[in-house]
């Protein structure tokens, strides 16, 4: 396998020699694993302690923003490798089309931008599927121990609800103009530069309003965040630069021998090679997050939490695509489209339409744990679904099967949040009215009333 310099994989060995002495590390896959996940749990905390730290001086949505794109980092790395195996092997739109033999040069190369997709669209769903849903549970099942105010007990089976903080609706309201983006990105036959400069600009331009947000006077800190916090101005800045370079690094350098692992498991055992790209790969090189996530939750901080997930599917919804388009122009020595076949053209709608249904969940501010199941089961019900089709049930054409069941689950999750949406309608006005009011702020203009608002 091709891996590129600056891939966790050269990273790992480079500096192996450097950190530990001696000749680069080749561990036994079971070992490496352990290994890599060890150092991926133990950079997280530290990642999760910078965060929180940096809340005394800069604005939290911007600090949660920093690490949301520290910790999706080793997720680039693994598309990049893709995207830019596929430009360097010539796999154009008109040279895939149709799809030439495997083997080959430029049918490897085709299959690469195939993976390229279908990696980014398994790592957004995974992050809603399984980690907006599993931190919900998690947030409602530590609040018997944290008393988190965020969330609400009520009668009856699966009814607690975990309110979402308003001062979200900044993320929100990108994320859900990226969302609607994503759905005309196969439009045009690929992802191309056109792509990047739209949806790079979105997160610049929501950056741009986060950072010019005030600092506030937050929560207070218990553990080591708030040691930091102690610290004069002069030296906490430091450490949190540190902490957020050292557990940037180590996330980066250890996830992808962490997730590479995981799929030579994964063959070894007769899981599919896609399959593995696409679901288990993703899962490894989410986990960062997710722990962090788990951390805040853990000091009833769900609000911080919440705002990381929605932050790192914002920054993984633009940046990451955006970065596909530029890797692979660069690898494929000219300004061009990463191709894609029509299955992943229904991974992309699909991936945009459980966007499109979580947004319609939050978008009055909370969520319930029946709306968190429901994410959960359509998820994990499709991923069974098409792993039963293509490898377990002898169906005469499986591939279309799939396809169809792609496009079945898109219109139950377009459906259902159009459902949500309408009647969540003045909700959706309150989200915007007052991402407007942040963009006011940014720009040094006075925030107008808003009906109902606090």
């Amino acid at each position: 396998m091709l891996t590129l310099p600056w891939t966790g994989t050269v990273a790992y060995n480079f500096l192996a020699p450097v950190l530990f002495g001696g000749s680069p590390i080749h561990l036994e896959t079971g070992l490496e694993v352990l290994t890599t996940g060890l150092a991926v749990l133990g950079a997280s905390f530290l990642l999760a302690w910078a965060a929180e730290t940096a809340e005394k001086d800069v604005p939290r949505a911007f600090a949660i923003a920093v690490l949301a794109i520290l910790a999706v980092a080793p997720e680039y790395a693994v598309d990049a490798l893709y995207a830019w195996n596929a430009g360097a092997g010539g796999a154009t739109t008109a040279a895939c089309n149709p799809a030439p033999s495997m083997g080959t040069q430029l049918g490897e190369a085709c299959h690469d931008a195939n993976l390229a997709v279908a990696n980014m669209t398994g790592a957004n769903r995974i992050l809603i599927g399984i980690g907006w849903a599993g931190i919900a549970f998690y947030t409602v099942w530590q609040a018997y121990k944290t008393r988190d105010p965020a969330v609400e007990k009520r009668d009856g089976f699966l009814t607690d609800v975990i309110h979402i903080d308003r001062g979200l609706s900044t993320e929100i309201a990108f994320l859900l103009a990226a969302t609607v983006i994503a759905f005309a990105v196969p439009l045009a036959g690929g992802i191309g530069m056109f792509d990047t400069l739209l949806l790079v600009s979105l997160y610049v331009l929501y950056i741009g309003i986060v950072v010019r947000g005030d600092v506030e006077d937050g929560e207070e800190q218990v553990g080591v965040p708030a040691y930091f916090q102690a610290k004069r101005r002069a030296m906490r800045i430091p450490i949190v630069l540190s902490l957020f370079v050292y557990s940037g690094l180590m996330i980066f350098i250890a996830v992808e021998p962490f997730a590479h692992g995981l799929e030579a498991i994964g063959v070894s055992i007769g899981v599919p090679e896609f399959f593995m790209i696409q679901w288990i790969a993703p899962l490894a090189s989410e986990a960062p997050e997710l722990i962090v996530v788990a951390v805040l939750v853990n000091k009833a901080r769900s609000t911080a939490g919440f705002n990381a997930l929605i932050s790192s599917k914002l920054n993984q919804w633009t940046l990451l695509i955006g970065t596909i388009a530029v890797i692979y122009s660069l690898g494929l020595g000219s300004l061009g489209t990463l191709p894609f076949d029509t299955k992943q053209t229904a991974e992309i709608w699909i991936t945009a339409a459980q966007s499109f249904f979580a947004l319609s969940i939050l978008i009055n501010f909370e969520m319930s744990m029946r709306e968190a199941v429901a994410l959960f089961a359509l998820f994990i019900s499709q991923v069974a679904i098409e792993f039963l089709i293509l490898r377990v049930l002898s169906l005469p054409h499986p591939e279309a099967a799939s396809l169809t069941m792609l496009h079945v689950y898109t219109a139950v999750y377009l459906l259902l949040g159009v459902a949500l949406f309408y009647r969540r309608r003045h909700a959706l006005g309150e989200v915007y009215a007052r991402a407007g009011n942040a963009a006011r702020t940014a720009v040094g203009k006075e925030p107008v009333a808003i009906e109902g608002g606090d």
